[in-house]
């Protein structure tokens, strides 16, 4: 079938690769004839406002009857851009109307929405599995609701307490980012911060209800819910995970010497991980986790800030336009 695409695109994804991507985009756009118009986000939270105004005046649902219409192209919105330009897009989108669909071409630093799902990191390759496909299909993603701050919305990712949040907020607040930024080599950043956050994250008490079953924990590191395999661009924390299926993965790690640590890595890396008896893994259609102690929260590498927290997690459907590869 016939799509006009309405592409939101953030240059500044993955230190600069989203103006790369961008200029390949329009190579392929104009090779291919392909009907589109372009937006550039030129400011954090600027893809909601213009999701916005697409929808009310352009973007519709989606309806089966319309895979057979040949009466005029889809309109169709494509966020380009990293995992945190597509919870944005995914966050507004919802607030709207969830019945609209969406695509999604990957041009972050660590595309982990994209690897978790199957599309192609490569920007030709996910246009490609785009414009092949006739119809939406259906991604499980995260809905959380956070009593303390009466806070609510989706992750398409993962949903961090404690340890990777703590890196999150390192790496944002990192005087060497910016200047990291200029060189392409943002991601530098990230692994200094590991660093430093890996000898100074504390243990903290955390209580998890699952399906009426509370388990408590007085020393976790890190506490990571999410819907598909990966974190941290790339690294397999819930190798099991499928967001194709109605099951959310919860992974804790308790607090242990720095040598212990390291091991875990060293396991973590290989994925071996899921047998260390310092690792908890669960699995659920329903979470609830409760810290009486101040951690760094983050949705999808949003840091949401250092707060208690009493956050229920469960799972939304949600409509992406691609074919799998």
């Amino acid at each position: 079938m016939e799509k006009h695409l309405y592409l939101i695109i953030n240059t500044h994804a993955g230190s600069g690769n989203g103006q790369k991507a961008a200029a390949k985009l329009k190579k392929q756009l104009k090779l291919f004839n392909i009907k589109h118009s372009l937006y550039y986000t030129e400011y954090a939270g600027h893809e909601k406002i213009i999701v916005q105004e697409l929808a009310k005046k352009i973007l519709i649902p989606w309806e089966e009857s319309m895979k057979e219409s040949g009466d005029k192209p889809f309109p169709l919105l494509v966020v380009m851009g990293g995992d945190g330009t597509l919870h944005c897009t995914v966050n507004a989108l919802y607030e709207i109307n969830p019945a609209i669909p969406i695509a999604y071409l990957p041009c972050g630093s660590g595309n982990d929405f994209a690897r978790g799902a199957g599309i192609n990191r490569q920007i030709e390759k996910a246009l490609s599995q785009l414009l092949r496909a006739d119809q939406p299909q259906k991604i499980q993603v995260m809905k959380y609701s956070e009593k303390v701050q009466d806070e609510k919305g989706l992750a398409v990712n993962n949903i961090g307490v404690g340890l990777d949040a703590a890196i999150v907020q390192a790496a944002n607040d990192s005087a060497t980012k910016q200047t990291l930024n200029k060189f392409n080599m943002g991601s530098f950043s990230y692994l200094f911060s590991i660093l430093k956050v890996l000898f100074t994250q504390k243990g903290f008490p955390i209580l998890i209800d699952i399906n009426g079953q509370t388990l408590e924990y007085s020393k976790a590191f890190l506490c990571t819910v999410t819907n598909h395999p990966y974190f941290g661009g790339g690294v397999a924390i819930a190798p099991t995970a499928d967001p194709k299926k109605p099951v959310l993965d919860l992974v804790l790690v308790e607090r242990i010497n720095i040598f212990k640590i390291f091991w875990l890595i060293f396991l973590l890396i290989r994925q071996k991980h899921m047998n260390s008896k310092h690792l908890h893994h669960y699995q659920s259609s329903k979470f609830r986790i409760i810290s009486t102690v101040p951690e760094y929260v983050h949705a999808d590498g949003e840091i949401l800030g250092k707060r208690n927290l009493d956050i229920t997690y469960s799972l939304e459907e949600f409509q992406f336009w691609f074919t799998d590869n």
